[in-house]
This record gives C-alpha cells, structure tokens and sequence, in this order.
C-alpha cells in the first residue's frame, strides 16, 4: 500500500493526504470554494451558506465560516478540507483534524501571498493543473499604475475604510484588502494601526479629514442608504466587497472594477466627485 503524502500548508502545519488523487473538497471559505469552482467543480462536494460563487453551486451547505456543522462535514467524508486562517476558527478545524480529515489552512495578507497560495492550494494539495484564470490574474494587477487618474493629488486619496457599523470597525495594517488599495494608489488612514481590523468611534474618524471614504458591500452591506451619510462632505466609494476582499478568480478582474469605483466616487447627493 502507498504511503500518505505530508505536504505543508500556509501555516506551516502538516496536511496528511492519503494515497490517490483528491476526489472530495469541502470549502469553508468563500474565494476558496470560487477559485476551486473555478478550476475543478466536479471536486466540491460542500461549501459554506456564504460561497455565492459561482451562481448555482450544486453542493451540499454546512453552515458558516465561524460555525461550521462539524459533523455535516464528516458526513461528506471529504478527502480535503479548506479554511483560511482569518475566516475560521481554529477549534472547528481541529475537531476536524481530530477525527482524521485532512485540513489545508491558508494564510493571505497581500496579493503576492494570494497568488502563491492559491497556487499551492490547488497544484500541490488539490492535485490539479494550475489553471488559466490564475495565470490571467497575475498579468491584470501590473497593468495598474497609481495614483489613481482624476482629481487626486499625487500621492493618491487619504482613505478610511470602514468593514462594520455598531460599532464602526476599519481596515488597519496587515491586511489582504488594504494591499490591493495600496496598489490601486489608496493611502490607508490606520494603515500603521496596532490592530489589523480596529474598532474606532466615528468622530475620530471624522477627524482624520480623509479625502475618501471607501464603503464595501461585505462584511457589512453598505449602500448608498448606509453609510456615506456618517461622512458629510466626504466623497464616498462604494465598492464590491467581493473584488476588494476575496483572493480568486475575481482578481481577474478586481483592479478594473475597484479602479472604476475609487475613480468616480459615490457622493452624498448624487454630486460626482470627479
């Protein structure tokens, strides 16, 4: 009999795959089930009530990111589990080890890290070809050139970039999301912050005299209704959290549609910005 393989996975952690190609993928994180999805459907057999891409993803749902049903899980006796070392909990994923499923975590914070694990995820643990739209998504983000094109000075907008209302949380240092807004010319108010995701009141927002508010549609909605009225006279974007946050096949596409976006700004009113 072949022996398992032990690979490592973004956290350094052994991943103890059992002889034979991976036949059965269990997602439990949105761009993760997308970017497999994407490359091999046939390999999904369980996602998360959040993976909504691709639409009409025939798979069997166990839950969410941050409460997974465990036991659904192994009912699916999946060959290989993903999970990402931000979205879930660890406790989740050891049970998981624990009763003997493989669990490959990764670990992302900027985009350079995001195609190299993706990479890895799919060729090395999933056993499939590096795939086409990976490939094309390397070749979109050095097209970009910052600052951004417009009315902005030369040194790009000063942004904050609220995720949560109740409280009002921010993007801050070391984060995915934040890379690619650098890369789009944004500077990062809290950028140097201690916390990667800080919980600060609006008024000191308001106090940072930003030249704009960025405004993602996920982990919290914001819409034209929610959120840029907290901001009066400050130019507010509203972008696709999608584009913004998820490492997959939307970086395809990601810096034109985040570029669109910062580039002609939502502004209380409907006066345009630009």
């Amino acid at each position: 009999m072949a022996a398992p393989t032990v690979l490592r996975d973004d956290l350094d952690l052994p991943v103890r795959l059992d002889p034979g190609p991976v036949r059965r993928v269990v997602s439990l994180v949105p761009s993760l089930t997308e970017a497999v999805a994407a490359t091999a459907p046939g390999l999904l057999v369980g996602a998360t009530d959040w993976c909504s891409h691709p639409a009409g993803l025939a798979v069997a749902r166990i839950g969410g990111t941050k409460n997974p049903d465990v036991p659904r899980i192994l009912a699916l006796a999946p060959d290989l589990v993903l999970a990402n070392d931000e979205e879930n909990r660890r406790p989740d994923l050891d049970a998981l080890r624990a009763a003997g499923v493989p669990v490959w975590v990764t670990d992302i914070r900027t985009l350079d890290d995001a195609f190299r694990s993706l990479d890895r995820m799919l060729t090395a643990a999933c056993g499939l070809p590096r795939p086409g739209w990976l490939d094309e998504a390397e070749a979109a983000w050095p097209e970009v050139r910052s600052p951004l094109p417009g009315h902005w000075q030369a040194d790009g907008p000063l942004a904050v970039v609220p995720i949560w209302r109740r409280p009002w949380m921010v993007l801050g240092r070391d984060t995915f999301a934040g890379d690619l807004l650098r890369r789009l010319g944004v500077r990062i108010v809290h950028a140097d912050h201690a916390e990667r995701y800080p919980a600060v009141p609006l008024p000191e927002l308001l106090a940072c005299a930003p030249d704009l508010v960025i405004l993602p549609d996920e982990p919290y909605r914001f819409t034209a209704d929610d959120g840029p009225e907290a901001f009066p006279g400050v130019p507010a974007a509203l972008v696709s959290g999608r584009h913004l946050t998820w490492y997959g096949p939307s970086l395809v596409t990601a810096p034109a549609v985040l570029a669109e976006a910062l580039g002609h700004p939502f502004v209380q009113g409907g006066i345009n910005a630009s």
